[in-house]
């Protein structure tokens, strides 16, 4: 089932952390699925169906059929933004209006020299920091702590 999931993740272009916030789970939760640590629970399961209705709970549960429900249209499924996958008609939008403020910027900001204050500022030293402890994570799922010795 975590490749079904991952599936649905990639339809909808998110990564691990969206897709926990948009279920409104625990991240671990999904990161552990994802890592085979553990199955998903009803819960999660209940989640999905519910977040993401046009997705067919036999292939989500069992994986069969198609992963979506009969009758959605795949295209119509409205997906989170991302840099790669964008609406052109946004795009096009938000380029008029930005040339649109560029151009007032210019137009509304008239050129005026005048002197400068020389100020000399000295650089502020901050509190001196200390590595409180390392934590090295393996790809076993198993990490060990590291805490160095006080002075």
């Amino acid at each position: 089932m975590k490749d079904r999931i991952r599936k649905i993740m990639e339809i909808e272009h998110l990564s691990p952390t969206q897709f926990a916030d948009r279920l409104q789970i625990n991240r671990a939760v999904i990161s552990h699925i994802l890592n085979g640590r553990n199955n998903p629970s009803l819960d999660v399961v209940t989640k999905i169906l519910g977040e993401m209705n046009y997705i067919n709970p036999d292939w989500l549960l069992n994986g069969n059929g198609s992963i979506f429900k009969e009758g959605i249209d795949p295209e119509a499924i409205a997906k989170e933004p991302d840099l790669f996958h964008q609406d052109n008609a946004e795009q096009d939008k938000s380029k008029s209006e930005t040339n649109h403020a560029r151009e007032m910027a210019f137009k509304e900001l008239p050129f005026e020299m005048k002197e400068s204050d020389e100020k000399n500022v000295a650089p502020q030293k901050g509190r001196e920091k200390k590595i409180t402890q390392i934590i090295i994570y393996y790809d076993d799922n198993t990490f060990e702590t590291f805490i160095p010795p006080l002075h």
